[in-house]
């Protein structure tokens, strides 16, 4: 039996290497994201270059009724889904105090209600059904004093941590992905003056933190750290002082995904 995986952020960067990734395996898709075109073209590559069905499903999970949509979606017994990957994100490039409460509103939304409210969806089939696999894909900031991004990215670390240890034993897997700097169009939508300023050495490979995500949630762990840089640097989060910490996110604004 072919199983279904929804994957939200799927046109562009880690969601789109999760897509292909997951695909090579025989998995059907769901593919959700704001660009309807971007969205059917990669349906279509992965259609062809795997023989799986790929459904793409334009929706901006920062408006209610689309948001319902795709949690309608996650809810169908008849057309069920075994995979649900909450990947969707953006950040908020001006600082805390000169931000829009608007913008911070919609990035908490979008980090942190939507991945708990699409989860709440998917978890009753699941659980029916006796199998199942999510993955949050959340940030090494969701460790570090980096604003309001990483509160929101901790909130889903917690999330992920809460539910797989509710739920593994009744064979749903709960993962929550932790990435550090990733070379996709992230950064740059938040414009020139935000790109970090960081040596190629720091962006971790895109293709090697989707697998690395797709086998922790495989084996059911609840946190991974990808890549092994960043694993290197994390045990660094709970030794050093929060203000240098903070300094240093402070010097590479939004450097970490």
């Amino acid at each position: 039996m072919a199983l279904t995986a929804l994957i939200t952020g799927a046109s562009t960067g880690l969601g789109a290497e999760l897509a292909r990734q997951i695909a090579t395996k025989g998995v059907h898709l769901v593919l959700v994201a704001r660009d309807g075109e971007r969205l059917e073209g990669l349906a279509a590559e992965l259609r062809g270059r795997h023989g799986i069905e790929a459904e793409a499903l334009p929706a901006d999970l920062t408006r209610a009724p689309d948001l319902e949509r795709v949690a309608a979606r996650l809810a169908d017994r008849a057309h069920p889904i075994d995979i649900l990957v909450n990947n969707a994100g953006f950040g908020v490039a001006a600082g805390f105090e000169t931000s829009e409460l608007d913008d911070e509103r919609r990035l908490h939304e979008l980090l942190s209600w939507v991945p708990l409210h699409l989860s709440h969806a998917a978890v009753p089939g699941m659980l029916e059904r006796g199998y199942g696999w999510i993955l949050n894909v959340a940030s090494v900031a969701a460790f570090t004093p980096t604003g309001t991004y990483g509160a929101a990215k901790a909130a889903t670390v917690s999330l992920s941590r809460s539910l797989n240890a509710r739920y593994r034993r009744r064979g749903v897997h709960v993962t929550a992905l932790c990435p550090g700097l990733l070379d996709t169009e992230f950064h740059a939508r938040m414009g020139e003056d935000h790109l970090p300023r960081l040596p190629r050495l720091s962006w971790a490979s895109t293709a090697r933190v989707a697998h690395e995500g797709i086998s922790a949630v495989r084996r059911g762990r609840s946190v991974v750290v990808s890549d092994w840089r960043y694993r290197l640097l994390a045990p660094l989060t709970h030794l050093l002082p929060d203000r240098l910490l903070e300094r240093a996110s402070t010097t590479n604004d939004g450097a970490l995904n």
